[in-house]
């Protein structure tokens, strides 16, 4: 008998083994296979950017920061190689926002990843510090606000300095541009959409919400900050970025109603006080489940356009910087060169004497040469597979200057 039992545990160890492994091995093969769809719309010419619009909507969105380094800069569409120079120490001369900037970015401690030694913190700090202050001395329309940092620290964690200026300034002036006005009409405006929202799928919970006067002012941290101020999980906000990227400006809100949505039961069953409920909504539980509620935000999206939203609710017209120049800018994505014919047009100027001091290959100041080599072993291991990747690794080990001259 014990010998039968003893088989018929192994037996059943054997097949939980084999369950877990095909679910590992599904799980490898779905991540590979987004890796080649991705690698084939950067190289494709054009450059595909609704199939990467998708790769960073769906499950999962963009895997690794590595891929991110090479699509964020196309769904903002920004010239990895035509990057703007590192800041000088003149910047901060005289700059109205000085002050305050710096006093956000010292308290901005926990945005920074745990265990990071103190130096290594304070050069990126001062980094933040100068590529807030250059976006908004070169574009003076722009006025910084509180949290504005919240949302430049992350850019500055995945793609360095230089780029994170390229692409900040990008942003700023139009998915964030409505929080970049001199009074807060604008972001009011946006804010005014999620009680629409909510009122079109769940009117019981809208109208709680509309006895308890408990406004809209809980989800202000979220909308201006995407998220980045309130999760405790960067790559939970790295996730959202993905999302917020490839998405209408709107969408921030959209995930926000979501919010609300999911924890419907909580807040119906909290008295119907402004003070309760708004001390309830306004701290997010760090366990959300982000995937769902991304795919939620999506199809509300589809369902609920801003503009259905707007007629629904008789949102008082307003003139949107952000939603009125959306279609332009998606437009201008649709019509990027991929990197490599732009990295040998910029070869191409150089040899030809165009390039000035400036001209440098993409995050040669901001990332080491490994780094640079790491995104190129992805490219190949995207395509064929573990072998390739483990040939390139090797070839790392021994001769990390010949790999690079292949790319």
């Amino acid at each position: 008998m014990k010998k039968g039992r003893k088989h018929q545990q192994g037996t059943r160890a054997r097949v939980n083994g084999n369950g877990n492994g095909q679910q590992h091995g599904e799980h490898e093969s779905w991540k590979k296979l987004k890796l080649v769809e991705i690698h084939q719309a950067l190289n494709c010419d054009p450059v595909d950017i609704e199939t990467l619009r998708r790769a960073a909507v769906s499950e999962g969105g963009l895997l690794t920061d590595e891929i991110r380094r090479k699509v964020w800069p196309k769904l903002l569409s920004v010239n990895v190689y035509n990057l703007p120079a590192k800041p000088t120490k003149d910047v901060r001369e005289n700059h109205k926002d000085f002050n305050q900037v710096l006093l956000d970015v010292r308290r901005s401690m926990k945005r920074f990843p745990r265990g990071m030694r103190v130096d290594e913190r304070q050069v990126l700090q001062e980094q933040l510090i100068d590529i807030i202050l250059v976006v908004l001395q070169k574009n003076p329309a722009l006025h910084y606000y509180q949290g504005y940092h919240d949302i430049v620290v992350t850019f500055l964690l995945v793609v360095g300095e230089r780029m994170a200026i390229a692409m900040v300034e990008t942003l700023s002036n139009h998915h964030l541009r409505d929080f970049m006005d001199p009074t807060m009409d604008s972001t009011k405006h946006i804010l005014n959409y999620l009680m629409p929202i909510l009122e079109q799928v769940d009117p019981q919970l809208h109208d709680f919400m509309l006895r308890a006067e408990v406004g809209t002012i809980f989800a202000l941290s979220w909308l201006i900050t995407w998220y980045g101020h309130v999760l405790s999980e960067f790559r939970h906000v790295l996730r959202l970025y993905d999302f917020f990227l490839a998405s209408h400006p709107l969408m921030a809100i959209y995930f926000a109603a979501v919010i609300v949505l999911h924890r419907e039961k909580e807040v119906k069953q909290t008295e119907c006080d402004m003070a309760m409920v708004h001390q309830l909504l306004s701290k997010i539980p760090q366990d959300l489940p982000y995937e769902e509620l991304i795919t939620q935000a999506h199809c509300l999206f589809t369902r609920y356009p801003p503009s259905l939203v707007a007629k629904c609710a008789a949102l008082q017209s307003r003139k949107s910087i952000t939603i009125n120049c959306f279609k332009a800018f998606q437009t201008a994505t649709q019509q990027q060169r991929p990197d490599s014919v732009l990295r040998r047009q910029l070869l191409r100027g150089r040899a030809q004497g165009l390039g000035g001091p400036d001209s440098q290959l993409v995050l040669s100041r901001d990332m080491q040469p490994n780094q640079l080599v790491k995104m190129a072993v992805w490219g190949i291991s995207a395509t064929l597979g573990a072998a390739a990747l483990a040939v390139a690794q090797a070839a790392l080990d021994w001769a990390p200057d010949f790999f690079m001259q292949i790319f």
